[in-house]
């Protein structure tokens, strides 16, 4: 799994797996699933992420494993 935020893009990008993209969808404004060929999920974008979170700084990401 990888995570991009890409600043001057104002996007970030959580990378499931390395499986070939066949197909991506807008689900909701913003929001864009990557699609492999057996229709599972592989990638998640979101855009115009500084207007979803007050500040974009990925030294304050935190992990959480359940």
């Amino acid at each position: 799994m990888k995570l991009f935020m890409d600043k001057e893009a104002d996007a970030l990008y959580l990378r499931l797996d390395d499986s070939r993209i066949i197909e991506s969808e807008e689900v909701s404004p913003g929001v864009v699933l990557d699609f492999n060929e057996r229709s599972e999920v592989v990638g998640v974008e979101m855009l115009n992420l500084s207007k979803r979170v007050s500040t974009v700084d990925l030294s304050e990401f935190q992990y959480q494993n359940a």
